[in-house]
Order: C-alpha cells, then sequence, then structure tokens
C-alpha cells in the first residue's frame, strides 16, 4: 500500500508555465522563425553589472553571506525598505513592519499563512495570479472569484457581496498580473475601507511597482496611521534588479503580524538567500538611475503591444502594463486551443486565460475561452514587432 498524498494538494493545479513548456517538447522552430517566449513574466538577462560585482565582492569577502543570517532578513536591508517606503508612500513605516523573504512568493505564503486556515476563504479578482490560488488550493483556503469589468478592473461591490463569516482577507495585484492594469488609487482605497469595515486583511501584492506608468506614490493607504491593522505589502526585488535567481522579496505589515510570519519563515527557509538580500541593498541604494532606465524601456514597449493591438485585426487588448498583455484573441476556437497552435503556425508561446481563472461551471460560457496573457517585456521592440507580423498572419 502507498503512503497518502495529501489531497488537498492533488487537487491543486499543475504550475502553468510549467504546462506550456511542455507543448514545446517535440517541435522545432526554423531559423528564420525561432520561438518568441511571451510565457514567463521573468528577466532573462543578469543583473547589471556593478550589482553583479557587489555580489562577487560579497561572495569572496563577506563570511557573513554563507551562514545563516536572521529569520526575518538584514537588518540594514529592511530599514532600507522602511526608510525608502516611508518617503514613497508618505506614511511611517519601521523597520519592525518589514520581513524579507525568500521571493515575493513566500511574501504572499508568510501572508496568507497568517491571516488563513484550511476552511477559510479568501477573495481575488479573476483573472488572478496563479500561484496566490494555488497556494490557497493547497491550504485549503476557498479562493472566490471577485468579477473584473472594464479596463480589467475589479468590482468592490461584488467583493463586498461575497464575504461572510470565514472570509479573511482581499488580494489585489497591482499593476496587475496577468492584466497589466493598473489599479486606480480611488479603486485600491475602496478596497481598503472594505476589508477594514469586515475586519479582513488587505493582501496587496506589489511586485511590479517599480514599472507602473503613473507618476508619485500609486496609493495612500501607509498615510492612514492605523493601515497597521488592515494592510499586508509583499514585494518581489526580482523584477527590479534581475535577482529572480537569488528569491529575494519583501513583506510589510503591522509588528504583532512580523512576530507570528516569522514562525513561517523559520520554519521554511530558516533565512532569506544571503547573496540577493545583499544584492538587494546594492540595488536599492546605487541603482536608482539604471531602474528608472528599465522602467523607461518596458513602459516603451507596453506603448508598442498598445499601439500593436489597435490596429491588429480580430484581437482586442483588454489591459496592458508592467509586463503583460491581456487579450480577446477574437476566435471561435478556445484559447488553449489557440495558445497550442500559436506554438505550432507561429512560433509564440503565450498562455490561454484557462490557467489565471477559476474552472467555469458546467453550461455556461467561460470568458477565459477567448483570453490569452501575452508576457512582453522578456523581449525588445523588434521581437514585439515580429510578433505582431506573426499574428496577423495567424488564421485559424
Amino acid at each position: 500500500m502507498s503512503a497518502p498524498i495529501n489531497p488537498a494538494l492533488a487537487a491543486t493545479s499543475e504550475p502553468p508555465v510549467m504546462q506550456a513548456l511542455g507543448w514545446l517538447e517535440g517541435v522545432t522552430f526554423p531559423p528564420e522563425r525561432p520561438l518568441i517566449r511571451l510565457s514567463q513574466a521573468a528577466p532573462v538577462a543578469p543583473p547589471p553589472l556593478p550589482l553583479r560585482e557587489a555580489l562577487a565582492e560579497a561572495v569572496m569577502h563577506d563570511a557573513g553571506a554563507h551562514i545563516y543570517g536572521p529569520v526575518l532578513g538584514l537588518p540594514e536591508l529592511r530599514t532600507e525598505i522602511a526608510a525608502q517606503w516611508s518617503a514613497a508612500y508618505g506614511g511611517e513605516i519601521a523597520q519592525s513592519n518589514v520581513a524579507i523573504t525568500a521571493g515575493c512568493n513566500q511574501a504572499f505564503c508568510a501572508a496568507l499563512a497568517s491571516v488563513a486556515a484550511a476552511g477559510d476563504a479568501v477573495l481575488i479578482p479573476a483573472p488572478w495570479y496563479f500561484n496566490h490560488c494555488m497556494w490557497a488550493d493547497m491550504s485549503g483556503i476557498e479562493t472566490r472569484a471577485i468579477t473584473c469589468g472594464r479596463g480589467m478592473l475589479p468590482d468592490p461591490d461584488h467583493a463586498a457581496s461575497l464575504i461572510d463569516a470565514r472570509t479573511r482577507a482581499i488580494v489585489l495585484v497591482t499593476p496587475n498580473n496577468p492584466t497589466g492594469a493598473e489599479y486606480p488609487a480611488e479603486l485600491v482605497r475602496a478596497f481598503y475601507d472594505l476589508a477594514r469595515a469586515h475586519g479582513l486583511a488587505l493582501i496587496l501584492d506589489e511586485t511590479y511597482r517599480d514599472f507602473d506608468s503613473r507618476s508619485g506614490r500609486a496609493h495612500d493607504l501607509f498615510t492612514d496611521p492605523d493601515w497597521p491593522e488592515t494592510l499586508i505589502q509583499v514585494y518581489s526585488f526580482s523584477k527590479a534588479y534581475r535577482l529572480t535567481g537569488h528569491r529575494v522579496g519583501a513583506m510589510v505589515c503591522g509588528a504583532e503580524r512580523i512576530a507570528q510570519a516569522e514562525k513561517f519563515l523559520d520554519t521554511v527557509s530558516i533565512c532569506p538567500n544571503q547573496l540577493g538580500q545583499r544584492g538587494a541593498l546594492f540595488g536599492m541604494r546605487h541603482l536608482g538611475q539604471w531602474l528608472a532606465g528599465e522602467r523607461a524601456e518596458i513602459l516603451g514597449r507596453r506603448d508598442a503591444v498598445a499601439q500593436g493591438f489597435g490596429t491588429l485585426d480580430g484581437w482586442t487588448l483588454l489591459g496592458a502594463g508592467a509586463y503583460f498583455a491581456y487579450v480577446d484573441h477574437g476566435f471561435d476556437q478556445p484559447a488553449p486551443v489557440i495558445a497550442r497552435r500559436l506554438v505550432h503556425e507561429a512560433g509564440l508561446l503565450v498562455l490561454p486565460g484557462e490557467m489565471f481563472m477559476p474552472q467555469a461551471r458546467p453550461g455556461t460560457a467561460n470568458p477565459a475561452d477567448r483570453q490569452i496573457r501575452i508576457a512582453f517585456a522578456n523581449t525588445d521592440l523588434a521581437g514585439i514587432a515580429e510578433m505582431f507580423r506573426r499574428l496577423a498572419a495567424f488564421s485559424p
């Protein structure tokens, strides 16, 4: 007799990016039409040279980079985040409000573990970031989908109708993954007020905050002196400084919750990646101008994507921002079929909307059948232009 498998884990969906990579098996791409990878939101280039040199220096001369460190992260990095966040958001954030994590995914897992247990429920706008739903599923936490309307913006009134005695948190991602939508400050505030009124947590994932097209702060939640009672912000250094392989993120919330999250972090990883933390600290202190250039480059690609879909017959741009475009493909065939055909017939690897949505009830229409996510940030303007040439020639 085989040992049992956790049924909640067994029922959790397979990682979508890994599923999509499986579509490439046995497929060859001619030299004149190489594969364009538009499936994953992760930098493919290494960190900038000054940061790599700082990492090399730490490897050779910083003994602390090779041993266990504090569970909550380097005090210097926590202090730097607190100071820069206080200036950026116009609020008061202390070192005791900051925990460093092994990437933003772990920050989210710690945040959710701190507010919800098996049998509880959380509200997440759909389309959603699949790893958020996956963690809830394997934790036995129900995910309830908030409807998104025009501009792929979630509806606070619909969210309010989903709240009951089992609800513990509302989860938002802005700029959004997968849709790219930048949530207006007043919308973020409406969800914050809703969460506070019902005694819920608002988990705000700002992984892509460095690539927001707006100037100034994206919201004013940290200006509320009582923000630690409601707000949990999570963040990633992976996108800002190309530190994906080093796994460095952050969780910003009330000091009492940080103390509870420390139990989770100590159990899972003991401490965050020591080299990655040193890289993040170097980036925050020395790479502001470089990051501004990265932001300008990404925003230029977003503009090119918006212009391209404005002239592409049959395709409709539903949302665009940060690393992503979310589109309606306009064909009669469902998105999973279209996505696989794009691999074979156009050399484009994209993800279908079903990977970001709950399963439709039998007999009901599924909007995900017409939706596709395109992660455009990992290709340059020439690659984006080639993508549009291939999409224009594609005809199911």
